[in-house]
């Protein structure tokens, strides 16, 4: 009598005279190793993490007009003076950039713009005795300690602008948190609109803007990011020379250093896929 042949079924339940988990010799000759790997080109990394050293130096310009205006280098007129130029640059760089402008979307970004204004001017005698009763080491700790959580968990993908997730909130919270207290610490009501105006402009629509102009052109974005680290690295190095060997540091490490570790590691990585993986779907089961 002939031995029953194994078939490989997925439902049918245990075939007589085998094991429920019996396999033939067959089952390796379907594995597939590394199928998913993505390989990766080395100037594509270098080119990509520098979106990360644009952020980078963007906040690190920021913490250079904090420091300035504490050290009452910075007038209330000439802070003024900065956040109408970067209303301005936004605003037309916007125009340029996008495809799909109207004149009804104009006027929105006009009003919203407006009343953000005003509501901020109103409120800076609250934000100018928000911490008076707290020692100014305490702000200063507090201040930078918020400035690092904001750079660890802000999202540096394009993705920022479609959907927000919970670390990305947080990040963004973080640094208006930083700069209120930063304003707190500022003479006179005109100082503390000026600074905080200033800060939200960039934190909040600082990302859009860069968005839109690499999206516009990517060698666009290339000239504007690399002109910014020559910019914020001249700036440091004036205001402390351990500060401009720092920043130039990390620049290096994450334009040049991380790009290669991660084309290094991509020789390490071992992915194997056959019969024994979850199987998935092809279709949408929600249609």
């Amino acid at each position: 009598m002939d031995s029953p042949k194994w078939k490989k079924v997925a439902y049918g339940g245990m075939q007589p005279g085998f094991d429920d988990n019996h396999t033939d010799e067959s089952f390796l000759e379907e594995m597939i190793m590394n199928a998913n790997v993505v390989k990766r080109d080395l100037v594509k990394v270098i080119l990509d993490s520098v979106s990360i050293s644009q952020y980078l130096c963007i906040v690190s310009l920021v913490v250079l007009v904090w420091t300035y205006t504490l050290r009452s280098i910075f007038t209330e007129t000439s802070l003024l003076l900065l956040d109408i130029i970067l209303l301005c640059s936004g605003f037309l760089i916007v125009l340029l950039t996008s495809k799909t402008l109207s004149f009804d979307l104009l006027v929105s970004y006009f009003l919203k713009t407006s009343f953000f204004i005003t509501g901020l001017y109103v409120l800076s005698p609250v934000y100018q005795t928000l911490t008076r009763s707290i020692s100014s080491d305490s702000i200063w700790a507090l201040t930078a300690s918020l400035v690092v959580l904001h750079l660890f968990l802000h999202n540096y993908s394009d993705s920022t602008l479609e959907f927000t997730n919970f670390t990305s909130n947080i990040s963004l919270n973080a640094s208006i948190v930083a700069s209120l207290l930063i304003a707190s610490r500022l003479p006179s009501r005109l100082h503390v609109f000026a600074i905080v105006m200033f800060s939200l402009q960039v934190f909040l629509f600082g990302p859009f803007v860069g968005y839109c102009v690499k999206k516009y052109s990517f060698r666009l974005h290339l000239c504007f990011s690399f002109g910014l680290m020559v910019l914020t690295l001249f700036l440091v190095y004036g205001l402390h020379r351990l500060l401009f060997v720092l920043l130039l540091g990390i620049l290096v490490f994450v334009n040049l250093v991380c790009p290669y570790w991660l084309i290094r590691i991509q020789e390490y990585k071992f992915e194997i896929n056959g019969p024994w993986d979850e199987a998935k779907l092809c279709f949408n089961i929600s249609e």
